[in-house]
């Protein structure tokens, strides 16, 4: 059988797919058939019904006409729909040689090959003609009636075989060369980075319709904004500051982490009109010390769970009225304990009527202590993820506390490479550097640990906080972090390694959270074992494509 191009063609008529399926059946493993292929150049385009490429002979173009075909002395007629037109099969077929003939020997990849063998032929496959058939135009060898079916494969071979020119036959290596050059060169392939871009962009509007739900709230002054990852909870948080901050109040953007502080600060910094940003935008504590409060150690933990939220109560009630707040916005407010509410309530300009909106996902509770927002907040649930591909939400679906609508469009398959604990940053590392042949960026990356820090980690946070939270903006490298440290934040790829030696009380939160950060492509490092006894069999399951 030939080789086919394209492999499975339609046809606009009959007499076009019986000639074809005929050549299909008749011609040998060295030629080529191609059928319904449109060659455009500067004159026209044009439009080959067949042509064959056939070895040790050349190349026909065949032009196809069915039944009602006759010729009145003067032209071809065919007879269409009750009515009769006028047509030119021969030139039709002489045309779209040449224009082929063109345009496969403009191609580098015809390269310096002489030119070989090129013809015509017109087949009537339903119209009798006779032996001594001739037009000035179309010699009686170089057109095909119904009774020349028969040997329709041999006629077109002598077309290019008995040409008495310089032009050698066809070859099969030449009928490679057609073949590749009828595919094109240069195609765009898939653009991983467009793609992204696009989902992107998707994700954005999405998230910026969320925006009805400020719009709803807007008369209420103190309100709780529940939604499981991806929903769009950071975004909402940072407008919510802005409307506040626009409509003339006095407003603090709060977190818990000082890796979302750096992201909210230079989301805010951002706007161009500064009646837009926020009084202060940082960590709960970071307010604690603007008020003045004595700083404490990274490994006190007492410090910062009970001794600086207890000061920062008092120093609130001693802040004079311009140091208030009118209204404060609280993202990832699930972090927050009971006892430090206080202190924000304190910082109110009104402690009983002041604006207070917090942002929460129960089911990123991943720090050891537990509190909930006050209880007199108004509850409102967002249940559609927007920022993830549906295959990365599938992935964390079975974790999240309410089941979400999945709006993120699709994207790779997420990948589980199956190692020990011990074995899982060094095969995240090596699916790192597939990550980049593969396309993407460094600034697009981040390799996440659930267990102890990546050494690239430790190194950086080495020289300060500050230092390596300015280097997740470093479109020079990849980023290295701890799930704990990168709620509210993501990246276009994100390489998780389960690198726990056991399970603990909070890696089903890790879990979760490692597998939201990924907005379009997520590859686990870790035991399907560890995966199945933290996150349940659908989880697993969904990792290993299933």
């Amino acid at each position: 059988m030939p080789r086919l191009w394209p492999e499975r063609p339609e046809f606009a008529t009959a007499s076009e797919r019986r000639v074809w399926e005929q050549l299909r059946a008749e011609l040998g493993d060295d030629d080529l058939l191609v059928a319904n292929q449109r060659v455009t150049d500067h004159r026209k385009d044009h439009e080959i019904d067949i042509a064959v490429v056939l070895s040790g002979a050349g190349v026909v173009v065949v032009e196809v006409k069915g039944g009602g075909v006759r010729h009145d002395g003067d032209s071809w007629r065919q007879q269409r729909q009750g009515q009769e037109h006028r047509i030119d099969p021969v030139r039709q077929a002489l045309t779209a040689k040449y224009a082929l003939r063109s345009y496969v020997e403009a191609s580098r990849r015809w390269g310096s090959r002489s030119r070989v063998r090129w013809g015509h032929a017109v087949v009537l496959p339903y119209l009798a003609l006779a032996a001594d058939f001739s037009l000035p135009d179309c010699p009686r060898w170089a057109i095909v009636g119904s009774r020349d079916m028969g040997d329709l494969v041999e006629r077109l071979r002598r077309i290019g075989r008995d040409q008495n020119t310089r032009c050698r036959p066809v070859d099969v290596d030449d009928a490679h060369a057609i073949a590749d050059i009828l595919r094109g060169s240069s195609l765009p392939q898939r653009d991983l980075l467009g793609d992204a871009a696009e989902r992107e962009d998707v994700a954005e509007r999405l998230t910026q319709e969320q925006a009805a739900v400020l719009d709803a709230i807007r008369l209420l002054p103190r309100v709780e904004v529940r939604g499981g990852a991806g929903s769009g909870k950071t975004w909402l948080a940072i407008e919510q500051a802005r409307r506040l901050t626009h409509a003339g109040n006095r407003v603090a953007l709060l977190c818990y982490s000082r890796g979302l502080a750096a992201f909210l600060t230079r989301r805010v910094a951002a706007f161009g009109n500064r009646k837009d940003r926020a009084a202060y935008v940082g960590t709960f504590h970071g307010l604690g010390t603007a008020w003045g409060a004595e700083p404490g150690s990274d490994d006190d933990s007492d410090y910062w769970e009970r001794r600086l939220p207890e000061q920062m109560v008092s120093l609130a009630r001693d802040l004079p009225p311009g140091q208030r707040f009118d209204a404060v916005v609280v993202d990832e407010a699930q972090d927050f304990a009971d006892r430090w509410w206080p202190a924000l309530l304190a910082a109110l300009k009104d402690e009983e009527t002041g604006r207070l909106y917090a942002f929460s996902d129960e089911g990123q509770r991943v720090f050891s202590r537990y509190g909930g927002a006050p209880a007199q907040l108004v509850p409102i649930v967002l249940d559609h993820n927007l920022r993830n591909t549906r295959q990365i939400a599938e992935s964390f679906n079975p974790l999240t506390p309410m089941r979400m609508r999945l709006r993120g469009g699709d994207g790779p398959e997420v990948r589980l490479v199956e190692c020990t604990p011990d074995e899982a940053l060094d095969r995240a590392d090596d699916e790192v550097d597939a990550l980049l042949d593969a396309g993407w960026r460094p600034e697009d990356i981040v390799l996440l640990a659930t267990g102890s820090r990546h050494p690239e980690q430790t190194g950086c946070q080495a020289q300060g906080q500050d230092e390596y939270w300015v280097s997740f903006w470093d479109s020079d490298q990849v980023f290295y972090g701890h799930v704990l440290g990168f709620k509210g934040l993501e990246r276009r790829a994100v390489v998780l390694a389960l690198n726990e030696a056991r399970p603990s009380e909070r890696s089903r939160e890790r879990l979760y959270v490692g597998l939201s950060r990924a907005r379009d492509q997520l590859v686990v490092c870790g035991d399907p074992g560890f995966v199945e006894a933290v996150g349940g069999p659908a989880v697993l399951r969904r990792l290993r494509g299933g």
